[in-house]
């Protein structure tokens, strides 16, 4: 049996080790999701209080989906920052694209299957202390691309959850429940919301995962 020369079996095993390790291609997560061990001492810093306020919430009191830059919104930022090559016409909609749905690990090429998801919900958001804030405030969380707040998921998933807090309601995909404590529990850190006892004992569960 011919032995292969030097050159060409090293050639051919380093093509082998990069279909090995070379990792799948990351997607596109909102940013400023924190580190295991900073979502527990921010998890153990939120005040802990029973809910109030439900019968006054009205999602009208919090502005969404305002302009951000040009001719989009905050929905449409979201899909070019959390889609996969993306094209937006002249009103900024996406003519074409994918995005996958870390919720439950399905990926979507029309954009009119796509919900923009707060990862707290306004209505939870309402219940944990936004009744008090003033229309600007809520204006600026409805509409944060700063932080872990707005992700891109399945219509049929967001639906799911609705408005619930993660003591009612966790993502399917198991793998994500993770990332969805981290970047819950700093959504509620950074915006001094409180968390009542069974949303608290369902985060340190889900990051008891990680």
């Amino acid at each position: 049996m011919a032995r292969l020369p030097r050159a060409a079996l090293t050639t051919a095993v380093a093509v082998v080790l990069s279909i090995v390790l070379v990792p799948p291609p990351a997607h596109a997560t909102p940013p400023n999701i924190p580190s295991y061990s900073t979502a527990v001492s921010r998890l153990n810093a939120l005040t802990v209080a029973a809910e109030s306020h439900q019968s006054s919430y009205n999602r009208d009191l919090f502005p969404h989906w305002i302009t951000i830059t040009g001719t989009c919104n905050a929905r449409e930022q979201v899909l070019k920052r959390d889609g996969t090559n993306v094209v937006v016409d002249a009103s900024c909609y996406p003519t074409s694209g994918s995005w996958y749905s870390p919720y439950d690990g399905l990926t979507r090429t029309s954009p009119s299957q796509i919900d923009i998801d707060h990862m707290v919900p306004l209505a939870e958001a309402w219940r944990s202390g936004a009744w008090a804030w003033s229309t600007a405030q809520r204006q600026t969380y409805a509409n944060d691309l700063g932080g872990p707040e707005l992700w891109a998921v399945t219509s049929t998933v967001n639906q799911s959850k609705g408005d619930k807090d993660p003591a009612a309601w966790k993502p399917p995909r198991a793998a994500f429940h993770c990332t969805y404590a981290r970047a819950w529990i700093q959504v509620k850190w950074y915006y001094g919301l409180s968390v009542d006892s069974a949303e608290k004992s369902a985060l340190s569960s889900m990051l008891g995962t990680c």
